[in-house]
């Protein structure tokens, strides 16, 4: 099956009450256990790809043709969408594009309201000429995800007009407001704006996005489903199991240098993390 855009996807999660992961690919052991996963859940799937993730494998275009040739190799049939997460101008959006991405984050919600506008509505005109689908964001998520960082006192919730204002005048596929979750590992509980998360999908109508979706309780992921949330970002959960199974396994076997005898395993681990969260989020058998 070709790669396809978030759109139709995340329309349809929203419409059955689940959501769809976007699970980061930072080398080729994520991208092979996220989509072997993906498969045997029978889910759709959004492998999210940061520009700093890009870099590390080669380009946008290395990324693509990687994704590619696993989807070939392992016979994938079930919806996959390659997205450029947080991008961070228009010039790296149309370049991921053009590389074959299937959508894009443009992420101008360190801007003014006006700005991130005028940024969003220029992303959204060039994708949608190739089909591809755009997420935005308004507010800013706290913590860490690659070369993006929020400090906690920068965080902001998204204010529900302006919300509206962005949507109405952008049109944008997919929106991501800030409600309080963060990148990165939470300093104690997580905190959503449930309230204004209900007020935001009332005027806005598009499919919701959570960012920072690890250590977030099952509870509070359900309720953030039912109030319209159709894609649910994790990353961080992905590295942590990863890099646990590594040290398990070096420890055991400290002589140990062959890399596929370590991160074969940890490959493994990616993959349980990826289908419980497929479980999770209601997406497994949805394809």
């Amino acid at each position: 099956m070709p790669l396809v855009s978030m759109k139709e996807m995340l329309e349809t999660a929203k419409e059955n009450r689940y959501a769809v992961g976007q699970f980061n690919l930072n080398n080729l052991e994520y991208a092979q256990a996220i989509l072997q996963a993906a498969q045997e859940e029978n889910s759709p799937v959004i492998l999210g790809v940061s520009e700093g993730a890009a870099r590390y494998m080669g380009g946008f275009n290395v990324v693509v043709d990687m994704v590619k040739a696993l989807m070939k190799a392992y016979g994938t049939t079930v919806p996959v969408a390659i997205h450029l997460d947080h991008g961070s101008s228009f010039e790296k959006c149309a370049e991921a594009i053009q590389a074959g991405f299937t959508s894009v984050m443009i992420d101008g919600s360190h801007y003014p309201l006006e700005e991130n506008i005028a940024l969003t509505q220029k992303v959204v005109e060039l994708a949608h000429i190739h089909g591809v689908s755009v997420e935005a964001e308004l507010g800013r998520i706290g913590g860490q995800e690659d070369d993006l960082i929020v400090d906690d006192a920068e965080a902001a919730y998204a204010i529900p007009s302006e919300c509206k204002q962005l949507v109405d005048e952008t049109d944008v596929d997919v929106f991501a407001p800030a409600l309080g979750s963060v990148h990165g590992p939470y300093k104690g509980e997580p905190n959503l704006g449930f309230d204004r998360m209900e007020e935001i999908m009332g005027l806005v109508n598009k499919p919701l996005v959570l960012h920072g979706g690890t250590g977030i309780p099952t509870k509070d992921i359900q309720k953030a489903i039912s109030f319209g949330t159709a894609k649910i970002n994790v990353n961080t959960e992905n590295q942590i199991a990863q890099a646990k199974k590594v040290r398990e396994v070096l420890a055991e076997q400290p002589e140990q240098y062959d890399p596929r005898k370590y991160l074969g395993p940890s490959r493994d681990a990616i993959k349980e993390t990826v289908i419980g969260k497929m479980r999770e989020f209601g997406s497994s058998n949805q394809a």
